[in-house]
């Protein structure tokens, strides 16, 4: 199985003692000690008004970014989204009515997709709460920010230890094969390769859903949970990735990666995730920032039904704002989502998708040139991609050991300096001891 590809997981680690700041049930950030945490949790889950009144106040990007002003003009009706990923449970209460439709290509989970799987089997839950929550009430519950949106479910196997039959390479590609067919109109992917290259398969997923005109969206990764660059499908040309962000509004240093294939950036921290249990935690990570700009596209799509993805993604990255940068840069992309400004602006149509096109990134990358050696003629050589690499160790030691770059560049030209250098000093001990002697003996 490959263990590379698995969900952009929060550096706040699950209760079950994974590594890391551990998810904080809500209660537990009202008061100081654990032991009066899991009194009041007990006090709240019997109170549902109370509980749930203080999970919607959790919810700070609804207000600080929009979309309670932006769900005046829609909020997602019509918009079908698949959430690819450990799968979701429409049993909770938030989620109730909202799955409209699943399967489970990990060969672990149940034929409707809500039955989780993987070694992190709340994550697709937590996602599909930020997303398309219905909430519990009126003004309480987790409410996502496309609340009348659709999903579908497409639960997937990450881990080394699943026992899943498929690779989850090959997961991967079945299940947006899957979504494309079974009507997705926006696709959700917050997981990543921990590599920038995809394999092949994923080309022809790919361009898939991009020739039926499907959104695709992707999590950047978390720095702080060990995912130092931005890996695929985060990196393939066209795809809408979203890094994180701080309260503040500033780009997160642990719960966010930055690179050049950044398209938009959302909050990432603090976020509220409501687990297949039915209870509440906090969570950091771009898994979640990615599900409330997958929301905000259901908006787009919602309220603009005839519009390509092209113009889709470009009214979004379009009227997102730059926060004091250039755009685009490695911390936001073209900027922070601006749920308003992108239902309400006029922006000019777009011929191609802004963030690049896959296909012809595939003609330039996936084949080459080759000059035949007895004819002079060129024949068309296909570029396998490399072996996945080993997951990145979250003990720190991976900056201690040498790799080919700084063996390269940094720790055989130090060898070398270093050793010319001892080399240099050796010669001058000698030339010093030398002349001492000449003179003791002149004086003599």
């Amino acid at each position: 199985m490959n263990p590379s590809t698995r969900p952009h997981r929060s550096e706040r680690a699950s209760r079950s003692g994974r590594s890391g700041r551990a998810r904080r049930p809500l209660a537990f950030v009202v008061r100081a000690t654990a032991t009066l945490a899991a009194a009041t949790m007990l006090a709240l889950a019997g109170a549902g008004a109370a509980r749930a009144d203080l999970v919607r106040d959790y919810e700070y990007w609804l207000a600080d970014y929009g979309f309670t002003t932006a769900w005046n003009t829609t909020k997602g009706d019509g918009v079908t989204v698949a959430v690819i990923d450990t799968g979701v449970n429409g049993n909770v209460a938030e989620l109730r009515g909202t799955v409209v439709g699943g399967t489970d290509v990990s060969g672990l989970g149940t034929p409707d997709g809500q039955t989780p799987v993987g070694d992190d089997d709340t994550h697709g839950t937590m996602v599909a709460g930020l997303l398309a929550g219905r909430g519990t009430g009126e003004g309480s519950g987790v409410i996502g920010t496309a609340p009348e949106a659709d999903l579908l479910t497409v639960s997937v196997a990450f881990g080394q230890d699943t026992g899943a039959a498929k690779s989850n390479d090959d997961q991967i590609a079945e299940a947006v094969r899957w979504a494309v067919d079974n009507g997705a109109d926006v696709i959700n992917m917050s997981l990543t390769r921990n590599t920038p290259d995809w394999p092949e398969s994923w080309d022809d997923a790919f361009m898939y859903a991009f020739d039926h005109d499907v959104v695709i969206v992707a999590a950047a990764g978390n720095r702080g949970s060990g995912t130092s660059q931005v890996g695929a499908p985060a990196t393939i040309p066209g795809v809408l990735t979203v890094a994180g962000v701080d309260k503040a509004k500033n780009a997160s240093l642990d719960a966010s990666s930055q690179g050049i294939t950044i398209a938009v950036a959302a909050p990432s921290e603090d976020l509220v995730g409501v687990l297949p249990d039915g209870s509440h935690v906090q969570w950091d990570g771009t898994s979640g920032a990615a599900p409330i700009v997958t929301g905000l596209v259901a908006l787009i799509r919602s309220e603009y039904p005839d519009l390509d993805a092209a113009n889709v993604i470009n009214r979004l990255i379009t009227t997102a704002d730059p926060n004091g940068q250039t755009v685009p840069s490695a911390l936001y992309g073209y900027g922070l989502i601006d749920p308003v400004a992108a239902l309400e602006s006029n922006v000019p149509k777009v011929d191609e998708n802004p963030l690049g096109s896959l296909a012809d990134w595939i003609t330039l990358h996936r084949r080459a040139e080759v000059e035949a050696p007895d004819e002079g003629s060129s024949v068309d050589q296909p570029i396998v991609p490399i072996a996945d690499p080993p997951l990145p160790r979250s003990d720190g030691a991976q900056t201690l050991l040498p790799t080919q770059w700084t063996l390269a560049y940094i720790t055989v030209p130090l060898s070398l300096v270093a050793g010319f250098g001892t080399l240099a000093a050796l010669l001058g001990i000698g030339a010093t001891r030398h002349t001492k002697r000449t003179v003791r003996i002149r004086e003599q």
